[in-house]
C-alpha cells in the first residue's frame, strides 16, 4: 500500500516511561492510570534498556508459581531486545521492523541513545486515513483463521490460549456468530476483584481486600477460579466489520473505540479478523 507522504517524524509521540527498578505491581499500575499498552523501560542515564507490555504480564501471571510478587521488578521480567529506529526512518520500515519481529511498538531514538519517543501499530494504522492513495477492502488484509472459544469455556483455557499462540485477543462465539472479545488486559489482576467479588466467598474477599500486601497475581490460581467461565470477562457485543468494508472503516472504529481488533462477518456470521497487525502488514508490503 503507497502513502503520499511515509516519513516517519510526523507519527512519533511521547511516550510515559519507567525506570528499570520499578516494582511489577507499580507497572501495572501505571499501565491501568495511563491506559497504556506498554512502558519503555529506563536506565539511570534515561536510556531505554527494556519495554513491557500487556502480553508480558499475562506471561509473567501463567508461570508466576509461588514466587513472591514482591520481590520481582520490571528488570526481572521486561523485554530486552529492542528494535529502535531514528527519526530520519520512514514509515515503511518501521512497519516492516514490527512484522518481521512481531512487536506491536517500537521506539525512536535520539542521535545520543536517549529516547525521542515511540511509534505503534496504532500510529502507524491512523495513517492509512491520511496518507493511503487507493482502497483497501477488509477482506483483502483479514485473518481468516480466528482462535476462538464458547461462552462457558474456562477462563484457564482463554489464558493458555493467548499464551499459545502470542496473540492479544480471543473471539468468543456461539453459533458461529461471534457474542464477545477477550483481550489480555482483562486478565490484568486490577479488574479480577470486580467480578470476582460477586461470585467469591465473601470471608476469602474481605481477607484479601484487607491484605496490607496482597499476592494479587495469584488470584488466578485460587480454586474458585476454575468455576469461572469465558462470558464472565468478556466485553459483549463486540463491534463487527463486514467483509466488504473498506479498511478506513475499520481504522476509525478502532481509533474511536480504543480497540485493537475486529471481528470480520458475512451475514453474521463470523468470517475473520482484522487487527492492527493486519494494517502494519499491508504497509510494509509495499
Amino acid at each position: 500500500m503507497k502513502l503520499k507522504n511515509p516519513n516517519l517524524d510526523q507519527v512519533i509521540r511521547n511516550s510515559v516511561t519507567i525506570p528499570h527498578n520499578t516494582s511489577l505491581l507499580e507497572a501495572r499500575d501505571f499501565l491501568l492510570r495511563h491506559k497504556v499498552g506498554r512502558l519503555p523501560v529506563l536506565d539511570s542515564n534515561k536510556k531505554p534498556v527494556g519495554i513491557i507490555t500487556e502480553k508480558d504480564f499475562v506471561r509473567v501471571i501463567y508461570k508466576l508459581g509461588g514466587k513472591a510478587i514482591e520481590k520481582i521488578l520490571v528488570k526481572d521480567f521486561m523485554s530486552k531486545n529492542l528494535i529502535t529506529v531514528t527519526r530520519g526512518d520512514t514509515i515503511y520500515r518501521c512497519a516492516k521492523l514490527m512484522q518481521n519481529n512481531k512487536i506491536s511498538s517500537i521506539l525512536v531514538l535520539e542521535n545520543n541513545g536517549t529516547l525521542a519517543g515511540i511509534v505503534t501499530k496504532t500510529d502507524i494504522a491512523s495513517v492509512f486515513l491520511t496518507q493511503s492513495v487507493g482502497p483497501l477492502k477488509v477482506s483483502q488484509i483479514m485473518t481468516p483463521k480466528v482462535v476462538t472459544v464458547m461462552p462457558a469455556d474456562s477462563l484457564l483455557l482463554v489464558e493458555s490460549l493467548l499464551v499459545k499462540y502470542r496473540i492479544s485477543r480471543i473471539v468468543v462465539e456461539r453459533n458461529k456468530k461471534p457474542v464477545g472479545i477477550i483481550t489480555n488486559r482483562d486478565f490484568i489482576p486490577a479488574k479480577m476483584p470486580r467480578w470476582i467479588r460477586q461470585f467469591a466467598d465473601p470471608k476469602e474477599v474481605e481477607d484479601f481486600r484487607l491484605n496490607p500486601s496482597p499476592d494479587e497475581f495469584k488470584m488466578n490460581q485460587l480454586s474458585y477460579i476454575l468455576s469461572f467461565r469465558a462470558e464472565d470477562i468478556m466485553t459483549p457485543n463486540p463491534i463487527t466489520v463486514g467483509a466488504n468494508e473498506d479498511v478506513s472503516t475499520v481504522v476509525l472504529l478502532m481509533i474511536r473505540n480504543g480497540i485493537s481488533g475486529l471481528p470480520v462477518v458475512r451475514k453474521s456470521i463470523l468470517v475473520g479478523i482484522i487487527t492492527k497487525s493486519d494494517i502494519v502488514k499491508a504497509i510494509a508490503e509495499e
